[in-house]
């Protein structure tokens, strides 16, 4: 039991963690508003694993924190090329937010806005070309970036379903 939580200790000090962003929101009550942060946050390890987390609460620190253990929770895999890309085209989806994730050659850089570059950044992948489509709400931007990302499948995998080796896959087209 203790080498486990020695070991969770230490993967959490190798993530990093990104606030994309804070939102105040109000509920009125009957004794006037009463205000409250949301607080959306990244946590990556830079080398394939991510999580989105979103954290509420009256204080700004106490919502960071918050976003940071759900993302932690909510982590996934990404497969990310030896070029630091994605394997292949996806398009993501989350409410009317929709997200095209495109591969790029290495040297391009992540050419994404507003809130999905957090998420490409933390994911480790460093040459990704992004374009979100559909609404602006930055919760359903990333959302949909991140079912886009889970729906990405490996070389490796591809090969796998395919029943041929991953050579195989590439005969015939220049590498």
């Amino acid at each position: 039991m203790a080498r486990e939580q020695r070991d969770r200790r230490r993967q959490d000090s190798d993530l990093q963690e990104r606030v994309v962003y804070i939102h105040r929101v109000s509920k009125t009550v009957k004794g006037g508003r009463r205000m409250t942060l949301v607080a959306l946050v990244v946590v990556g390890d830079g080398k394939g694993n991510v999580g989105l987390g979103q954290g509420r609460s009256t204080e700004v620190p106490l919502a960071i924190s918050k976003g940071v253990e759900d993302a932690k929770k909510h982590m996934f895999k990404v497969p990310v090329t030896d070029e630091g890309t994605i394997p292949h085209e996806v398009l993501g989806h989350f409410g009317a937010g929709r997200v095209l994730i495109k591969p790029a050659i290495p040297g391009t850089g992540v050419i994404a806005g507003g809130p999905v570059r957090p998420l490409f950044e933390a994911a480790g992948i460093t040459n990704v070309i992004a374009k979100s489509l559909g609404t602006d709400n930055a919760l359903n931007i990333i959302k949909a970036a991140a079912e886009g990302l889970k729906e990405l499948s490996s070389v490796e995998d591809s090969a796998e379903r395919r029943g041929l080796s991953v050579k195989e896959m590439f005969v015939g087209k220049e590498a």
